[in-house]
């Protein structure tokens, strides 16, 4: 199977056998980290031409001056002398503001890693199309919120979208050589959270500190706040619709504690394929990459019968509210699913400052998507980026808004 039937999204390109030139867009966040790991672990494969960050001009600075990066951008705009004096006697050039980092985003390279995150990743995404041969995508949110639009534009522009989130990276792996008509499901893993076996009761009490102590992974705020309320989850489910030709209603997610299998594909035949391994991050990014080839890494390597048992559990969702409203997004469309992201991405900010509580962050959002449902045209769907940008301020606007009202 080509990589058209596993990510419909451009033609099959095979990489030079030299250096592979990549763009980092989101580079001081965890992804970043990862990835410039890899770097640093396999220096004689690639060259680091572009890096981007939001507001750690200090890191990207550090960065910039490790990989010999030929553009720096910054989008706080308040950073951008600090990282110019910083850099001042690198040959680079250094750039700022949004503008700046999709001025990075195109410039070419055979690989760009997508990693800002939130909706602020939609535009460097679409930018990057235009410049790269792989797009190696771990913001989500692009495809949440304007899937038909980026993965068109893929399918256009001849670039092959790899997906770097490990649980996608996983269904991407099982399903080479297989064809998406032998597909029955797909399921995702999701470790469960920091309140997988809490109460109702105690999870409604539950502040900040309590939320970012994931189990098993170390993420930015955002996406483990996310974790703790299967948000996350349900956005994957978003994403892997968009990243693979299947119905909404062949997508499923399972409680893995664990997060050893981080995919299972599962056939007509009634055969399943899973992925399994460590939880780190390097493994999905090393194999994105290194694409159609592997490369070695240092990840601790499994050893199952050290593990000795995985367990599985099907995910509460009256305990977990976001995954079922996220579902139900999927099931509009992507105005919907736009929605809610812009929605979601306003309450975690307010849960983290304690303006929140956990079960009013679903509350909102839940708010926002039946508001936003009679507000626009659901069948129109997402067609420029102009649109996305309408529709996320108005879910922002309206759940901020609700908040203020709570207040």
């Amino acid at each position: 199977m080509n990589d058209t039937t596993i990510a419909p999204s451009g033609a099959t390109q095979t990489p030079s056998e030299n250096v592979r030139t990549i763009s980092i867009l989101g580079a001081t966040g965890s992804i970043g980290d990862s990835t410039l790991a890899i770097v640093a672990h396999q220096p004689d494969r690639y060259k680091v031409i572009a890096v981007t960050g939001g507001s750690n001009a200090e890191k990207l600075a550090t960065i910039a001056r490790n990989t010999g990066a030929q553009i720096v951008a910054i989008a706080d705009e308040n950073k951008v002398s600090y990282l110019k004096e910083a850099l001042a006697d690198l040959p680079c050039e250094v750039l700022g503001g949004d503008e700046g980092v999709l001025q990075a985003a195109r410039v070419p390279c055979e690989m760009t890693i997508s990693s800002i995150v939130g909706f602020a990743g939609l535009g460097p995404t679409l930018a990057a199309l235009d410049a790269c041969r792989y797009l190696s995508l771990a913001n989500k949110e692009s495809l949440v919120c304007a899937g038909s639009l980026v993965m068109g534009e893929a399918a256009k522009k001849g670039v092959t979208v790899l997906p770097l989130d490990s649980e996608h990276n996983a269904i991407h792996q099982a399903l080479l050589g297989d064809r998406i008509a032998d597909v029955e499901m797909v399921t995702l893993t999701a470790s469960g959270g920091p309140f997988r076996t809490w109460s109702r009761d105690d999870i409604a009490k539950a502040g900040p500190a309590n939320a970012l102590k994931h189990p098993n992974w170390s993420m930015g705020a955002k996406i483990t706040i996310d974790s703790a309320t299967l948000m996350n989850k349900g956005l994957e489910v978003i994403e892997a619709h968009h990243l693979f030709p299947i119905r909404h209603d062949q997508l499923d997610v399972v409680v893995h504690p664990q997060s050893i299998i981080h995919g299972m594909v599962s056939f007509v035949d009634g055969a399943v394929l899973a992925e399994l391994g460590c939880p780190d991050m390097r493994t999905p990014i090393a194999h994105c990459m290194a694409h159609p080839h592997r490369i070695e890494t240092e990840v601790e390597r499994l050893s199952l019968t050290k593990i000795s048992q995985l367990t599985f559990e099907e995910p509460d969702l009256e305990r977990f509210p976001m995954l079922r409203i996220a579902k139900q997004g999927l099931a509009e469309g992507d105005v919907a699913t736009n929605l809610i992201n812009g929605a979601n991405e306003v309450v975690v900010h307010h849960f983290l400052n304690e303006n929140l509580s956990f079960y009013g962050m679903s509350e909102v959002v839940e708010k926002v998507l039946t508001l936003g449902l009679n507000q626009f045209n659901l069948s129109e769907g997402i067609t420029s980026y102009e649109q996305a940008v309408t529709i996320d301020g108005f879910a922002r606007s309206e759940a901020t808004r609700i908040i203020n009202s709570l207040t």
